[in-house]
């Protein structure tokens, strides 16, 4: 862990780890968004940061300078941080990162180091999305793994996919390697709004994070921000009549897969990573 800078060392008993990142993998702010959430309820206190020196081509993710509350200017580097805490009798750490530009496999080391340090039961990871879905409907998030004895326990799909992969693939392949149980969680955004925060699919990964731990998640902020989420959109949608025609077939597509079978979103991340490998 020559990259890993601990604020403390707490003893957290067998916990999971989730993690998100911003990039290519969180459309509409979800992944991170959720992340967040989890992290300010189940995981507040600070754990390690990766040092962000080895990882970045800082003029591809720049620093920011911002001004203290004194009126000092300090400079702020991508973070990629560890919070620690519990969610009911589960002990939880959230890793909420960027996704580097270098040394991906060092950086997936470091994860991993951090996870055995503490025996970490499986880690998690978050993301999302842009598929053909409409945002009237429950969001559909998608669970996958490698290993079987975690796709049974846990209601997911395997993972068969092939092609360009993001930072959270060669996470996951880092754990299959350390021998660590991991697993993937990506949510659909409405690919007719691309640039738009989606706090609803935020709420569905918040959701199925909690059904995966087997523990409660009231996330009533989420809901109402995922509520006025879907009726600005609606608003949108309805001055437009090509738009609207167009998400009334997402909607007659939905209502007739029954939600959107799992194996029908899998072919939709499936597709996404194909066709953005270096978004």
């Amino acid at each position: 862990m020559d990259h890993v800078r601990w604020a403390s060392r707490p003893r957290p008993d067998k916990p999971v780890v989730i993690a998100a990142f911003e990039g290519w993998n969180d459309a509409g702010d979800a992944a991170t968004t959720a992340a967040r959430w989890l992290r300010d309820r189940w995981a507040p206190d600070l754990l390690a940061e990766i040092d962000a020196e080895e990882f970045y081509d800082f003029t591809a993710t720049r620093p920011r300078v911002q001004l203290t509350d004194d009126g000092n200017r300090e400079i702020e580097w991508p973070a990629n941080t560890f919070t620690v805490g519990s969610a009911g009798n589960i002990d939880t750490v959230v890793l909420l990162g960027n996704e580097p530009q270098l040394r991906w496999r060092t950086f997936c080391r470091q994860i991993v180091e951090v996870a055995e340090a503490l025996d970490a039961r499986l880690v998690l990871t978050l993301g999302a999305l842009l598929a053909e879905v409409p945002h009237t409907r429950p969001t559909s998030v998608v669970g996958t793994a490698v290993d079987q004895e975690l796709i049974d326990r846990l209601d997911l799909a395997p993972s068969t996919y092939e092609g360009p992969t993001g930072i959270v693939g060669v996470l996951h392949d880092a754990c299959a390697r350390a021998g660590l149980a991991s697993a993937s969680l990506w949510a659909a955004v409405p690919a007719y709004v691309p640039g738009a925060p989606s706090p609803k699919a935020a709420l569905a990964l918040v959701e199925r994070t909690a059904e995966v731990l087997g523990v409660a998640a009231v996330a009533t902020d989420l809901d109402i921000a995922a509520a006025a989420y879907e009726r600005q959109v609606s608003e949108v949608v309805v001055d437009d009549d090509e738009m609207t025609e167009y998400v009334q077939g997402l909607e007659e597509r939905f209502d007739s897969d029954e939600g959107v079978p799992s194996a029908s979103l899998v072919e939709e991340v499936e597709r996404f990573l194909r066709d953005h490998p270096d978004d």
